[in-house]
């Protein structure tokens, strides 16, 4: 048996030299010459294939304006990049959450909420080059080369450590940390890269840096959570110093007169835009969840947090300790929509019970998810169509939830109240200061809400403290 081990391990190391030795190519930005089981053509083929999950995801902003500007800007700055003849796509997202990202093969996604952050087109710019520096310096491909070596040498503990496959689950976490670590570093490469292509194409860098500001304080908004652009890219420290400094050594030699920052212009290019939730999407109000379209409302938990996409809604209890999803099944009927969500998922049911809830046939289901996870998820058939929400919990903690989980399931009825299902969207409205005064009192003179003059003050890049002068032209938030 040891002399079998010992051969597996010996192929697996010789099968890891042969691939490392076929498998080097020249980083784009660096020059140097890297490990990869990524080809260029992969790349193309995974950002063809994954585009259409995005837009399944989220959907595309209906704002052809902003549509066009985002693939206009993009194209210019691509141009000049690393590689420009990737083939690259520029995508506005309709989802509120503050965020960009991309993914291999060249496309880049900015959401409505981060683009109704920016305050000038300077901003927009440091963050595109910021995004397309992740493409240029293949860091998608870095990281699918790292998990898969990760995984082959995982694999090995595997077969020959029943300590190790024990342990298999903690091991898993400590490479996903191990992963993080090196995504701060491409980070620092992509902001560095921001700088130089948002210069290059000539733009003030230094208003990337300012941006930075804003994610730091929407940070604290949320109170140390991180649903914003930090969710997907870790601080790889004070960047909003670092970056002053990249853009001063970039811009040397640079009148700064010459670099463009657009502010008025970006502004009047936004004004309308919706911000914050769609309530056509299904929105929350006083705890609880109202879609106006599919006519339908639940309650919420207290304190937790909810994320809503087209597909699915997404509700983490504040200590992250248990959800709530809330997806369509694509069957039509309750059993086909039970027996597809056994199948797909693997579950080992505990317990399946036909049941109403408020008028409508439903079916209450209890299973293990996997030996740590379990779940409740109920079967609801309303309109025509089948609701699928679950609860899952630790296995050990599952009980205390489980009347949490039983509330909210039950609380799932008809939405018939006009006011809710007429309600419209709030959006970003420009706004010329009439005078000299501070932002706050300016806000005030707009007649906006005393208890969010400060997510305002965010919105607009300033303090309530910032002095405003006559003409300026600031955000407001409006309904409508």
């Amino acid at each position: 048996m040891k002399n079998t081990t010992l051969r597996l391990r010996l192929f697996a190391l010789l099968a890891v030299f042969a691939t490392i030795l076929i498998s080097c190519v020249t980083n784009p930005v660096t020059g140097k010459k890297e490990f990869s089981l990524m080809t260029e053509k992969d790349e193309k083929a995974m950002g063809l294939a994954y585009d259409p999950q995005v837009i399944s995801e989220f959907g595309l902003y209906d704002d052809q304006t902003l549509q066009n500007f985002i693939g206009e800007k993009g194209k210019q700055m691509a141009r000049i990049s690393h590689r420009p003849t990737l083939g690259y796509q520029f995508r506005i997202l309709d989802s509120p959450v503050v965020n960009a990202f991309a993914v291999p093969g060249g496309y880049v996604y900015f959401t409505r909420g981060i683009m109704a952050h920016f305050n000038n087109e300077a901003e927009f710019a440091g963050v595109l080059g910021h995004e397309i520096g992740h493409v240029t310096a293949r860091h998608s491909a870095k990281q699918y080369t790292t998990t898969m070596l990760a995984q082959l040498g995982f694999v090995l503990g595997m077969v020959v450590s029943e300590d190790f496959r024990q342990y298999s689950d903690l091991a898993g976490l400590g490479l996903n940390l191990l992963f993080l670590k090196f995504s701060r570093n491409h980070e620092s490469q992509s902001d560095k890269l921001g700088v130089e292509y948002s210069t290059k194409v000539g733009y003030d860098a230094h208003q990337m840096a300012n941006f930075f500001q804003t994610i730091g304080r929407l940070q604290t908004q949320s109170g140390g959570g991180v649903p914003t652009i930090l969710s997907t890219h870790p601080d790889p420290g004070n960047r909003f110093t670092r970056v002053h400094q990249l853009a001063n050594k970039e811009q040397t030699g640079t009148n700064p007169a010459n670099l463009k920052v657009n502010r008025d212009s970006y502004l009047k290019m936004i004004d309308g835009i919706i911000y914050g939730d769609d309530p056509a999407q299904g929105y929350v109000e006083n705890n609880n969840f109202y879609h106006p379209v599919m006519k339908f409302q639940f309650s919420i938990p207290n304190g937790w947090q909810t994320v809503n996409t087209p597909t699915q809604v997404q509700i983490a209890e504040q200590n992250g300790k248990a959800v709530i999803v809330m997806a369509l099944s694509p069957e039509k009927s309750l059993n086909a929509a039970k027996n597809r969500a056994i199948q797909e998922d693997s579950l080992r049911v505990i317990s399946s019970n036909d049941v109403t809830v408020n008028g409508n046939s439903a079916i209450e289901l209890t299973a293990d998810l996997n030996p740590q996870v379990r779940l409740m998820m109920y079967l609801i058939q309303y309109n025509g169509n089948i609701y699928k929400l679950a609860g899952l919990a630790e296995t050990p903690n599952f009980n205390s939830f489980q009347p949490t989980f039983l509330q909210t399931f039950k609380s799932f009825k008809a939405l018939t109240d006009a006011s809710k299902i007429n309600v419209k969207p709030e959006r970003i409205k420009i706004q010329t200061v009439a005078k000299d005064a501070t932002l706050q009192d300016a806000l005030k003179s707009f007649n906006q809400p005393q208890n969010r003059l400060e997510e305002i003050s965010i919105l607009n890049g300033m303090k309530l403290t910032d002095k405003v002068t006559k003409g300026m032209l600031i955000k407001t938030i409006e309904k409508g």
